[in-house]
């Protein structure tokens, strides 16, 4: 009776053990990675490095101080950027304050803050450039610890650009983007 059931306990630690291996194995993975996806992995690192630095030339508050969510919707979307820290006022303030100024610039058709931080070949931009005014319609909100803009169109063709447009910045804003969190 004891034999039967060490044994299951034993496969369990060894089973157990194994997968924790597994583990260790894929979180480390770069060990594991072939030349082309080490390649792939630095290229995203220098693009997320790039873009935060050409960032700085557009966006006033601290992008690692901040936490960039983009939600899409049927008519469109949503961009939150939220301090990462509620009690960070100072940050709080530069948010609501670039939100609004490219609320106003994109409403223009100038979209020369996301061209300079991401490039002119950035998806969705040449679409979104060349949208007539009063095709997109992008509210301004204040919310608790940062501000968003809601982007509303009936035109198919823009909605594609701005979930593209969405893509790119969640890519390129690496772990200071999510994707589909809103707050209020």
């Amino acid at each position: 009776m004891f034999k039967l059931l060490v044994i299951p306990f034993i496969l369990s630690i060894f089973a157990g053990l194994t997968q924790a291996e597994d583990n260790d194995s894929k979180m480390m993975g770069h060990s594991n990675m072939d030349h082309a996806a080490h390649m792939a992995m630095m290229a995203n690192q220098q693009r997320y490095a790039d873009v935060s630095q050409r960032g700085q030339d557009v966006m006033p508050f601290n992008l690692a101080a901040t936490t960039h969510m983009f939600t899409k919707a049927a008519e469109g979307g949503v961009q939150l950027v939220v301090a990462k820290k509620s009690s960070d006022t100072a940050q709080i303030k530069l948010v609501r304050q670039h939100l609004q100024e490219i609320r106003e610039q994109f409403l223009k058709g100038d979209f020369s803050g996301p061209s300079h931080i991401h490039g002119q070949n950035m998806p969705g931009l040449a679409e979104l450039k060349a949208a007539k005014p009063g095709q997109i319609e992008i509210a301004f909100k204040a919310v608790k610890g940062g501000a968003k803009l809601t982007y509303k169109t009936s035109d198919i063709a823009l909605v594609a650009a701005l979930h593209k447009w969405f893509d790119a910045q969640l890519s390129d804003h690496g772990k200071d983007a999510v994707e589909g969190h809103t707050r209020p």
